[in-house]
Order: C-alpha cells, then structure tokens, then sequence
C-alpha cells in the first residue's frame, strides 16, 4: 500500500500542528501574561499564521538560493537560518501587540520557542503513530 503524504495531508498535519498549538498557548500565555484569552489567543493566530507563512517563503527562497549557488544544505544552517528570521518577524509584532520592549518580546519569544521544541517533536511522534495505525487498520480492512 502507497502511504506517501498527500497535499491534502500535509496541509492537514501542518493545521492540525497549528491548532492544537494554539489551543495550548493561548490559555498558558493569557494567565503567564496576565492578560485576557481573547488577546493572547489573537497574539498566538498571529504567530501561527506568522510561522507558517514564514516557512513557506523560508523554504522557497532557501531551495533558490541553493539551486543558484550550489551550497550543500545542513540542518543547523537552515534551522538558524529559519528561526533567525522568525524571530526578526516575530518580535517586534509581539511587542507592538503587547506593548512591551523588543527585549521583553525576545524573552517571551524564546520562551515559546523552548516549549516548541518539545511540542514538535511529541505531536510528530503521535502523529506518525495515528498514521501508522491508520493505515494499518486501513490495509488490513482492504485485504477482507
């Protein structure tokens, strides 16, 4: 059986990551911040719309620029790379948002990035096992 990724999935995946992100975010942030459900959860739709948008942007000018000058891709350059430009994208609308210094906004901002690491890596994780298991229920209702 075929078990590549979809568009569809992948838009899917990438939604789903999002969603669920902010649904944990917007509450943890909004009694960290003191501030009310509402504005925190508008701040991390933001973000989210923010990181997604970047990613895509990221990774086309990244696959350009390595096309034209041939350089060999690694993980810590593109990662830095990528998360360097988050950051720039996302700290001054963090600070615009919640009236606070850019140095208040970094800190909020690595904050948020210390607990996307280990999101990421959970939500990936289940996600590859749900797949898994579909697809295996999936075959196995196939072959009755």
């Amino acid at each position: 059986m075929d078990t590549r990724k979809t568009l569809l999935e992948r838009v899917l995946h990438a939604v789903s990551f999002e969603l669920l992100a902010v649904a944990i975010c917007a509450p943890l942030l909004s009694w960290l911040m003191g501030k009310s459900l509402g504005h925190m959860g508008a701040l991390t739709l933001m973000m989210s719309l923010l990181a997604m948008g970047w990613n895509m942007a990221f990774n086309t000018l990244f696959d350009r620029a390595q096309r034209r000058l041939g350089f060999e891709r690694t993980l810590a350059v593109h990662a830095l790379l990528f998360e360097g430009g988050l950051v720039g994208l996302a700290v001054p609308l963090v600070a615009w948002w919640l009236g606070v210094s850019l140095f208040d906004a970094l800190l909020l901002d690595i904050g948020i990035l210390l607990f996307f690491l280990p999101y990421t890596m959970a939500f990936n994780w289940g996600y590859d096992v749900l797949r898994a298991r579909w697809f295996a229920r999936r075959a196995v209702a196939m072959s009755c």
